[in-house]
């Protein structure tokens, strides 16, 4: 029972997408523009700051004859003299001068690029946009990285969008696939992992390979630029993208960014349609998306949302809690699907005498339900009262602790959580298989928990924001949305039910827990370079013979909607190279009154006939200190 405890947003499938256009145009007339791209269709402009005679304080050139070398002019401009209007292009424009070199060999002009990224900077603060594009670092960047880094500590309103090309175009080495991701990863790391550093990602003509691609879908992506240049043309001489392109920008939409058709400033590549072709054809793809599956209908307002996990256990749940969990239709139909094939198997007589059992089932079928929450059992007893009549008798009791007349045959319960046994459903079914006949039916059978390392800086973000240890510590339950697994999800250890080989009091009862420990070394061989944030929980449960139902990606129960994922924080995020050697471990422990999980990591890279080691992070959550589950 693992998704929100509140309604689903009445939301719409997919949201309005923006579209805006960029011209490059070198010295463009700014209420021209504008009204040219209002009357195309398109949402708003992208223009530089500055004109670019601005370049002449960068360069220490002559300004009306006078030699700026040769008097105070230069440092009094240093100092903080104002723009003159003459040299911005409107007054609201976003986007810094790319022309501005910070980590040039030249001392004057390094030390007059970071004076005009203030200025252009202060400018935009002080009429009131929120968002810079600053442009895409070149090879050498430390002292860029420096600037903005300081200018974040300054300035406490402006968020830095960094134009980033998905594929790096060489002269002398061609295609570069991971160069932009790699440079980018560094910056940010600069920056502090800066959380109002974000990306507006350039799609270029060449693609990289799909691991690569997903790769961006874990990072702060706020605009999207489409080059005019990256469109085929259709038969009818119409912008149009390759099927490989579509696909891509079709899963860009469900992350909600602005989109920018860039243009060169001699107007549109193609013969027909003129610029406005671009903007309807993006729209044209965001109108033709594929319906949304229940799931993701479901999900929509939830992704990327940290939720705690349920603990029934120790918690009563709202009424609002189970209703969630009553839409759920593909996780009745395979519980029932289950019991009937269980009363198959352990009834005497034909399928159709069975199912008269079942339909009468004061003769052939005693049913017992029994509840813990006070609350819930007042909604059993409705139900006893106006439905089920004495077809089951309802019992206000613990599981565990409750006396049995006598023996069952089939003991059915819903407690499992995202990663299986989170919600303790082993040590529920351990303390009431008591009242199991020698050769009853435990549903579930068994579950089994997997892992997966994922990269994801929203999320990481989020936990951040809570400024404190106990939140890097503590499981969340998540509709994974702007993450990227970096391997492929692995087994790490499972629970079968009844369990006949514990040790039992005189009542049945187990006599201690330890037998609900679990410890799990798993290794995972990371292909690309990525940034790990933390570790993602599935499982998978076996709920009679060959019934399954399952959270994990490659094996997920269609349109199953009770659980979402559950997530495992790292407090330091480590970056991990490719062809790193992961090891992840993880732990089930337990006292007297609490279960919880303690998890680390441990990267290395295969060095000829050795195996370094490197930035193995803390064991998370010791003793459970920071969040548990109680018994």
């Amino acid at each position: 029972m693992e998704t929100s405890t509140t309604s689903n947003p009445n939301v719409p499938n997919y949201p309005r997408i923006m579209i805006g256009l960029s011209r490059g145009q070198e010295e463009p007339d700014a209420s021209l523009v504008a009204a040219e791209a209002r009357e195309l269709g398109y949402d708003f402009i992208i223009l530089p700051i500055a004109f670019p005679n601005y370049r002449r304080f960068l360069f220490e050139q002559l300004v009306d004859s006078v030699d700026i070398k040769e008097t105070k002019f230069m440092e009094e401009w240093r100092k903080g003299q104002p723009f003159c209007r003459e040299d911005l292009v409107v007054k609201n424009a976003g986007q810094v001068s790319n022309w501005i070199n910070l980590d040039s060999l030249d001392y004057n002009i390094r030390i007059n690029s970071e004076v005009i990224l203030r200025q252009q900077l202060t400018w935009i603060g002080h009429i009131g946009i929120t968002a810079a594009l600053i442009p895409f670092p070149s090879d050498s960047f430390m002292n860029y990285a420096r600037c903005i880094n300081s200018i974040f500590g300054t300035v406490s309103y402006i968020n830095m969008w960094i134009k980033i090309p998905l594929v790096l175009e060489d002269e002398t080495l061609g295609s570069k696939e991971t160069v932009t991701w790699e440079r980018w990863n560094k910056f940010r790391t600069l920056c502090e992992n800066h959380v109002r550093l974000s990306i507006v990602l350039e799609v270029t003509q060449n693609l990289p390979e799909d691991n690569i691609l997903d790769r961006w879908f874990a990072e702060p992506i706020k605009a999207i630029f489409l080059p005019t240049t990256i469109f085929l043309s259709n038969a009818k001489g119409f912008p149009v993208l390759s099927k490989r392109h579509q696909a891509f920008v079709r899963k860009l939409i469900k992350y909600k960014p602005h989109f920018v058709i860039e243009c060169a400033a001699d107007g549109p590549n193609h013969a027909s349609g003129g610029l406005s072709a671009y903007q309807e054809y993006v729209h044209h793809l965001h109108r033709t998306m594929p319906e949304l599956t229940p799931v993701e209908q479901f999900a929509l307002g939830y992704h990327d949302f940290l939720q705690s996990p349920l603990q029934p256990l120790m918690d009563n749940l709202e009424s609002s809690t189970y209703e969630v969990f009553e839409k759920d239709s593909t996780k009745y139909a395979l519980y029932e699907k289950a019991i009937h094939h269980a009363l198959l198997d352990h009834t005497t007589g034909s399928e159709e005498m069975i199912l008269e059992a079942a339909e009468k089932a004061q003769k052939r079928v005693r049913v017992y339900a029994i509840e813990k929450n006070p609350s819930a059992f007042v909604t059993l007893q409705n139900k006893k009262a106006e439905i089920w009549g004495d077809k089951v008798t309802i019992v206000f009791s613990d599981m565990r602790s409750w006396k049995a007349p006598e023996k069952a045959d089939i003991l059915v319960s819903e407690l499992l959580g995202s990663f299986g046994d989170n919600e303790l459903s082993p040590e529920c079914l351990d303390g009431a298989q008591k009242f199991l006949k020698a050769d009853g039916i435990s549903i579930p059978a068994s579950y089994t928990a997997f892992i997966s390392p994922i990269s994801s800086s929203k999320l990481h973000n989020e936990v951040a924001a809570y400024k404190d240890l106990a939140h890097f510590e503590t499981p969340y339950v998540v509709m994974f949305q702007s993450a990227c697994e970096l391997a492929k999800p692995c087994q790490i250890w499972s629970f079968e039910h009844p369990n006949r080989n514990i040790a039992v009091d005189e009542d049945g009862n187990p006599i201690n827990n330890y037998h609900n420990t679990r410890y799990s070394k798993m290794t995972f061989n990371i292909r690309e370079s990525g940034i790990l944030h933390g570790i993602a929980g599935y499982f998978e449960s076996i709920l009679y013979k060959d019934i399954m139902l399952s959270i994990h990606p490659d094996t997920h129960s269609i349109d199953m909607l009770s659980w979402f994922p559950i997530f495992f924080p790292l407090k330091i995020p480590i970056y991990l190279p490719s062809n790193t050697v992961l090891d992840i471990n993880f732990w089930r422990l337990t006292n007297s009154h609490k279960v919880w999980y303690e998890w680390c990591v441990d990267p290395s890279l295969p060095l000829g006939y050795e195996t370094v080691s490197f930035s193995p992070s803390a064991i998370h959550n010791s003793l459970g200190r920071s969040s548990w589950i109680g018994l």
